[in-house]
């Protein structure tokens, strides 16, 4: 082909995700007048070419991945990923032609043909159209009376054979007549996720000897070919072309180019062999197979009417092209030729011709390229200027039409021409008409008409870069604006992390109160978020909250459950200020777990962002992966930036209505109205006869006391508390972070009682006290720290509480240098020996409650009391 000149005419626009429509996926086939489309999504279109509109609409239960046409039956097969093949008979299309026709049904948009909605009622496809289910199908082609399939097991591509029913009987396969194993090779990682669609997808091609007949009929699919004899016997074996049998040509995404015979795979189930000899391998390209066809080199005889192809054509993604021929060696013989080539790629769709003409769409545009070559065919008794050979290069002619992704050769073209329907990237159906006599326009007259219609050449072809443009313009703003957003994350990330001692850029600071909700006193915790850098928090910015409770505070073993709540930052500029407000309980059983832990942490979607960047590309190249992301993006999808932890303890959690804090009821269930209306009719100064109060009238409440040395509460506090006992201040340390600090400081107090969460009375007292026999220098001064409560469980929180105040003002001032005066080792060394002397009485009591009866327990109970007493108040002081 002399560098002709295609003719391109837009016949209407179809609907297209951002980044145009990946190649692999759409197909387009015609019948007659009616054009079969499928952009790879859930819609097939159906449109008249002559009366240039849409007459048919069918949605698929998921992505299309295949069409196969036969004429003869007026049947259209379809492929759904993850579903199966289904079958739409061509008759109903046709009365919906007639039906639109009738209803004047050309309501679309005349200028461009664009379909943004469909003009037309989408048809449903019934499940029942689903003639074989089955999710692994990858690839089909039909053969007549028979169904071919490739499908996707866990570690290999198997064939399959199915028997098609005759027309009129139940569409769906009547059953399996053979299988084969292709390859034994790992398949590619993306493809054997079950929702994950694959990059590229196998190709399957139909081909026959001269005069042959299918098992069960001689009918083809819109995939088939049928070569010449020579070629078919020398590819496919004597046994194929004695059997007259059609063969199946498998291209798979691996690269692997392979065949098998059909008659033999329609025997293999019945007689014993080896399964793998039924398919040989022909070759390997190395790179993703996308589409296999043959042409014809040779001119024919003038009294020849059938076209018999005499040359094999194979396609790999990246340009690798493959020819084979038959061909003469020096000897005279009849011996395949095969050559490979190397094509401007990434190659995203091709299609052949009825002459020697080869077209594949690439990045750059719409390539042709011949096959023929000069001399006589299959004719040994040339010189070595290698007759009926193939070329040994191929130059490649731009026809400079960009972004298809699917083609197919119309079968009605002028002769030598070529006529080719074709989508682009942007969703344009069009026909491009390639006709040899318009190679050499006339330079003697232009008439308006010649120069009308060069004009329109020229803007089609403007307008197909200015898409492209268009389409990378996007791209790259998008990955401007995303590298942007990275580089002010990775600002807030250096901010924060260069600055872990001292004060943060960003902070969080987090304080706890009490309040009335929904007819119940509620613990919140408010959340302060402050920027005091010189950064931005934008739009991906989040602050997250953690709340880690414990089931049972006490017991170590437990594991405990977190909540975590997500808030968008949303434009927090330097100075700025952001507070949010969480409930931290009671739960809906009523009780309030202490200790909490509450986290705060920045965190950054690198997903919304980064993702976006990714996912427009530019669809002329590599088809979109849909594992593409995951693979890039980190584990976690974002950036995560720790700023503070705060725990809330029972101190926290105290309320003091005897110094005037408001303070309602006791935290729980919300009561019934019945029982609060009788409650209220209670006899003044009666008590309530619930368990709890009969505890505390009862039983003695129980007790723990800590001895802290005066000297180091001192230096901790320092003139912070200047002007009040140390008791008080003590007291006012243990409480600063209550509600009701500024009311403790107020009235100097150095005893106080408190109301638990759950309504049971704390009472903490502090005492100055002097410890002997610990000093040869005298007695010690030391602070007593004693908890009181009729709850143990309460009491134990307190004391987990103050012991851990304890140990990290013990921690601070080992950090300063600080040193303990001289002690008596005897006497530590006689706390510590009556101290393990208490703990194996303990143990021993414990043991001896689980063999006692009734009568004789309940005085090792009382002395396993007393022990516990005495532990909860020990002798030693914490210097």
């Amino acid at each position: 082909m002399a560098d002709p000149r295609p003719r391109v005419e837009y016949l209407a626009g179809f609907c297209y995700p951002l980044g145009g429509l990946p190649a692999g996926k759409p197909r387009v086939l015609c019948h007659g007048a009616e054009i079969f489309l499928s952009t790879g999504r859930e819609l097939v279109y159906v449109y008249d070419r002559e009366g240039r509109l849409l007459i048919a609409v069918y949605k698929f239960p998921g992505q299309v991945w295949h069409l196969e046409l036969l004429a003869l039956h007026k049947v259209l097969y379809v492929l759904c990923a993850q579903s199966g093949i289904y079958c739409l008979s061509l008759d109903q299309t046709t009365r919906s032609v007639s039906r639109d026709k009738e209803d004047g049904g050309d309501d679309q948009d005349s200028d461009d043909g664009q379909v943004g909605e469909p003009p037309v009622p989408v048809i449903h496809v019934d499940p029942e159209s689903c003639v074989l289910p089955d999710a692994s199908l990858h690839a089909f082609t039909v053969l007549d009376d028979a169904l071919i399939t490739l499908a996707l097991g866990p570690t290999q591509w198997k064939m399959q054979l199915f028997e098609r029913p005759s027309p009129g009987e139940d569409p769906k396969a009547r059953g399996q007549i053979g299988e084969v194993d292709l390859s034994t090779c790992t398949p590619p990682a993306e493809s054997q996720g079950a929702s994950a669609a694959p990059c590229f997808l196998p190709v399957l091609c139909c081909a026959s000897p001269p005069g042959s007949r299918t098992p069960l009929g001689h009918s083809w699919s819109s995939e088939g070919v049928m070569l010449e004899g020579a070629l078919f016997g020398l590819l496919f074996g004597a046994d194929a072309a004695l059997l007259e049998s059609p063969v199946v040509l498998c291209g798979l995404p691996d690269g692997q180019l392979c065949c098998v015979i059909i008659k033999t795979l329609v025997t293999s189930m019945s007689a014993l062999g080896d399964p793998k000899a039924l398919v040989k391998i022909l070759h390997h390209l190395e790179e993703p197979v996308i589409f296999i066809g043959a042409l014809r080199t040779e001119p024919l005889a003038e009294d020849v009417e059938d076209i018999h192809c005499d040359c094999l054509v194979a396609l790999g993604h990246h340009g690798r092209t493959l020819a084979i021929k038959a061909s003469w060696d020096e000897a005279g013989h009849l011996v395949p030729e095969l050559r490979e080539y190397s094509l401007p790629g990434p190659v995203l769709c091709a299609a052949c011709d009825r002459s020697s003409h080869v077209y594949h769409s690439t990045s750059t545009g719409l390539c042709v390229v011949d096959l023929a070559q000069e001399g006589s065919p299959l004719d040994p008794t040339e010189s070595d200027g290698a007759p009926g050979s193939l070329p040994p290069l191929l130059y490649p002619d731009n026809l400079g039409i960009c972004s298809l992704v699917t083609l197919c050769v119309s079968s009605s073209v002028p002769e030598g021409g070529a006529e080719l329907l074709a989508l682009s990237a942007k969703g344009r159906l069009m026909i491009c008409r390639l006709d040899p006599h318009d190679e050499a326009p006339q330079p003697s007259r232009v008439t308006s008409a010649k120069a009308g219609q060069k004009i329109k050449q020229l803007l089609s072809g403007i307008g197909t870069v200015s898409e492209r443009v268009s389409s990378l313009k996007k791209a790259v703003d998008q990955r401007d604006k995303a590298l942007t957003c990275l580089n002010e994350v990775m600002n807030v990330s250096c901010a924060l992390l260069s600055s872990r001692e001292g004060p943060r850029p960003i902070s969080c600071t987090i304080s706890t109160t009490w309040s009335r909700l929904q007819l119940q006193d509620v613990l919140v915790a408010t959340c302060l978020l402050e920027n005091s850098s010189g950064f931005s928090l934008d739009r991906g910015w989040a602050l997250c909250i953690q709340v880690l409770r414990s089931s049972q505070a006490l017991d170590l073993d437990s594991a405990g459950s977190a909540v975590t709540y997500t808030i968008p930052v949303d434009q927090l500029g330097p100075g700025g200020r952001r507070e949010v407000t969480l409930p931290l309980g009671p739960g809906e059983d009523g009780a309030l777990d202490l200790p909490m832990t509450v986290s705060c942490a920045l965190f950054y979607s690198l997903r919304e962002v980064v993702g976006r960047a990714l996912s427009p590309r530019d669809p002329f190249k590599d088809p979109p992966s849909a594992e593409c992301t995951p693979i890039v993006l980190p584990e976690q999808d974002g950036v995560c930036l720790p700023l503070s932890e705060h725990t809330v303890d029972m101190l926290q959690g105290l309320r003091f209505p005897s110094l005037g804090v408001p303070y309602t009821q006791a935290l729980g269930p919300a009561r019934d109205p019945i029982h609060t209306f009788l409650g209220t009719g209670r006899v003044p100064g009666s008590q309530p006869a619930g368990p709890e109060s009969l505890r505390a009238k009862y039983l003695p409440p129980s007790v723990a006391t800590i001895k802290v040395s005066a000297e180091l509460l001192r230096a901790a506090l320092g003139d912070s508390h200047a002007g009040v006992s140390l008791g008080c201040a003590t007291l006012q340390w243990l409480l600063a972070e209550n509600a009701a600090t500024d009311i403790v400081k107020a009235q100097a107090l150095s005893s106080v009682q408190g109301v638990a969460p759950d309504g049971t009375d704390v009472h903490l007292i502090i005492r100055e006290v002097a410890v002997t026999d610990l000093c040869p220098a005298g007695p010690v001064q030391a602070v007593e720290i004693q908890v009181e409560s009729s709850s143990l469980a309460n009491l134990c929180r307190a004391h987990h509480a103050i012991v851990g105040r304890l140990q990290r003002l013990v921690v601070e001032q080992a950090a300063r240098g600080s040193s303990p005066p001289d002690l008596r080792l005897q006497y530590l060394h006689q706390m510590q020996a009556n101290h393990e002397m208490l703990l194996r009485e303990v143990q021993t009591l414990r043991d001896r409650l689980c063999t006692e009866d009734e009568a004789s327990s309940c005085a090792t109970a009382q002395r396993l009391l007393q022990v516990y007493r005495r532990l909860r108040s020990p002798s030693l002081l914490l210097l």
